[in-house]
């Protein structure tokens, strides 16, 4: 009970933090980086787009990330999130290797981060929602996933949007057909082109991938972990009701 005391807080100063404005500096580096944007090579710009569209598909359609829920579904809260935290370390070291690798790599290698960071990305948060005990095979948590990436990967505008979805999923859960991937995909373009397009400059690439990615996944981690929060207590409050 002391540690839901402590996560109710931590998920409170959270949602604070997340719904807060971009500071000035922030919203400068947001104008910059659109300006960026339209530099970007269309080849660059294809192999994200073609990137983020096949994970939308595989997120939705495929077993590629399946995981199997219900082992740990009766477990306390304290300890499902301990378990998230080990998988994300593991998944944060992959990344960062991966990063540096490709960064490393030039050109050409920097361009394959992309998709392999997204299918890292897509995993986790698949293994998060079968600690918790969801079945991943359902279309609506399937949906729920692409939501909580969302709500990790989005301007300030789109990102209190998605809190609102994922506060209210119980209620008002979104079908997969509803899923606007065009926006999904331009909103995590946005999100990372600029610091991603420094990991293809010879010289720093490596540095920049592996700090990049490290970052990335653990900023992921916060989301997910505080998103399945909601949900958590959601469900416990429902079931006091009765």
């Amino acid at each position: 009970m002391e540690y839901e005391k402590e996560a109710r807080q931590e998920l409170e100063e959270w949602r604070r933090k997340i719904t807060k404005r971009s500071g000035i500096l922030s919203r400068a580096a947001k104008g910059a980086q659109l300006k960026i944007n339209n530099w970007i090579p269309d080849k660059v710009q294809a192999v994200i787009t073609e990137g983020i569209r096949k994970m939308v598909q595989g997120a939705l359609y495929s077993s590629e990330f399946l995981t199997k829920s219900g082992m740990t579904a009766h477990l306390p809260l304290k300890e499902k999130e301990t378990l998230i935290w080990e998988k994300l370390e593991r998944y944060k070291k992959l990344a960062s290797a991966e990063g540096a690798g490709t960064g490393a790599g030039g050109f050409f290698l920097g361009l394959a981060d992309f998709p392999l960071l997204l299918s890292i990305k897509m995993k986790f948060l698949f293994d998060t929602a079968a600690i918790h005990g969801f079945d991943t095979d359902t279309p609506e948590e399937r949906s729920f996933i692409l939501h909580v990436f969302q709500l990790a990967f989005s301007s300030d505008a789109h990102r209190k949007k998605m809190l609102g979805v994922v506060e209210n999923w119980e209620e008002h859960p979104v079908l997969p057909e509803e899923i606007d991937w065009k926006v999904l995909q331009q909103e995590y373009r946005d999100y990372l082109d600029f610091v991603k397009m420094l990991q293809l400059v010879p010289g720093i690439g490596a540095a920049v991938g592996a700090y990049a990615n490290y970052n990335l996944l653990h900023h992921l981690g916060e989301t997910a972990l505080n998103a399945y929060r909601i949900r958590y207590f959601s469900d416990k409050k429902r079931a006091q009701a009765f």
